[in-house]
């Protein structure tokens, strides 16, 4: 007799592996549109910067909500079900965006965006229980990769897009992906059989009671709240500093610096592989450091193109270096628990993401480029002091 919840398909299948990655990235792309266009976003809605900047803070604060709230329900609802409504909410958010001229409705439907954005997280530990468990980390690598490129390539997209169509277009093309994407998972994901009725309140309390229970989470945690931080210090103030002098860049150009993001996609493969072999301190370690040394070489190259695109390789190699380890372990810490976890874990990351953005934006404002610098060089040292100094606790640990 099938667990509660247990999958009437116990494989990863070729379709699922093909679309899985490509949904998650197309999903959490919705998160990164706005970076290279809050220029335009400013000049169309007349607006300051700071307001501006508090549109990227809104989307995180949206999201970080969905994980809390959203994501737990994989553990009591069919995924397969649960990830295709998320996806065309996703979509109606998007479009109605496109449409809006009223700044605070379109900052309202930026939080229904971030909250409907978590549809990835909830497809990332699904597969999860789909894998082996010698094989789990290049299975979320492999996942994770989907979500990197869609990062990636979301900067890149948006701000071709917005040269040809402008942004409004630009969230139009995005609803459209969102439906695709609803209607192919709607036929690969695999059905599970009926869960386990738990109460609602239980469930999203259940997520925050794990970090009493795990040691090793509370670390990871530390770990992922700041490395989101670090990376939202320099993509929420990045198109200010790039449409501004000595740089003076296009939507394109500016969107082109998205493309550095491989350097996150080589790293989470690679991290996915040393994680199975039992390697995550050392990747923790080099990861953070990363991290640190992308922010001096900002500060050092900072009306230098070549040294700024070589210090956002370096910040996004350690970001997701540290995020796939972190969600391998985590993942390995209450494996019938995983949606519950995952909620737990990325709550952290995405608060940390908000309280940097948030903390970028007023900083460029008032310090510039200089201060995002020493901003983003202090969040760092919070972590590569730790990595140094910590060592992996006994999954079981308290």
């Amino acid at each position: 007799m099938k667990r509660p919840g247990a999958l009437t398909s116990n494989t990863l299948t070729r379709p699922m592996i093909t679309i899985m990655p490509i949904a998650i990235g197309v999903i959490v792309a919705n998160l990164y549109y706005l970076q290279p266009l809050l220029h335009q976003v400013r000049s169309d809605f007349k607006i300051d910067t700071v307001a501006t900047s508090a549109l990227i803070t809104l989307a995180q604060v949206g999201y970080a909500a969905g994980l809390a709230f959203l994501v737990p329900l994989g553990d009591l609802f069919t995924r397969r079900r649960l990830v295709v409504v998320i996806f065309l909410v996703a979509a109606a958010a998007m479009g109605l965006g496109s449409l809006v001229h009223s700044f605070v409705l379109f900052a309202l439907l930026t939080v229904v965006v971030g909250l409907a954005s978590v549809g990835g997280q909830i497809m990332i530990p699904f597969a999860a229980d789909l894998a082996d468990e010698g094989q789990r980390g290049r299975v979320v690598a492999r996942l994770m990769t989907g979500l990197l490129t869609g990062i990636l390539l979301s900067r890149t997209f948006s701000g071709v897009g917005a040269e040809i169509v402008g942004w409004r277009g630009v969230y139009v093309a995005a609803a459209i992906l969102l439906v695709v994407m609803a209607v192919l998972l709607s036929k690969v994901l695999p059905p599970e059989a009926p869960r386990e009725r738990l109460a609602y309140g239980r469930l999203v309390g259940d997520s925050f009671r794990l970090y009493r229970s795990f040691r090793e989470l509370r670390r990871r945690c530390w770990f992922g709240a700041l490395a989101f931080a670090s990376f939202s210090v320099l993509w929420s103030t990045l198109a200010f500093q790039l449409s501004a002098a000595p740089f003076h860049y296009s939507n394109i150009k500016i969107g082109l610096f998205g493309l550095l993001g491989v350097g996150g996609l080589l790293a989470a493969n690679a991290a996915g592989h040393l994680a199975d072999r039992q390697r995550t301190r050392t990747v923790t370690v080099y990861s953070t450091v990363l991290i640190l040394c992308s922010y001096v070489v900002m500060w050092f190259g900072r009306h230098d193109v070549w040294s700024l695109a070589f210090a956002i390789f370096l910040l996004d190699a350690g970001a997701q270096g540290v995020q796939i380890t972190n969600q391998t372990i985590v993942y390995g810490l209450a494996p019938g628990k995983r949606s519950r976890i995952t909620s737990a874990y990325m709550v952290n990351c995405f608060t940390g993401a908000a309280v940097g953005s948030l903390s970028a934006g007023f900083t460029y404002a008032h310090d510039g480029w200089s201060g995002v610098c020493i901003l983003g060089a202090a969040v760092a040292t919070l972590m590569v002091v730790p990595a140094l100094l910590w060592r992996p606790a006994p999954a079981s640990a308290n």
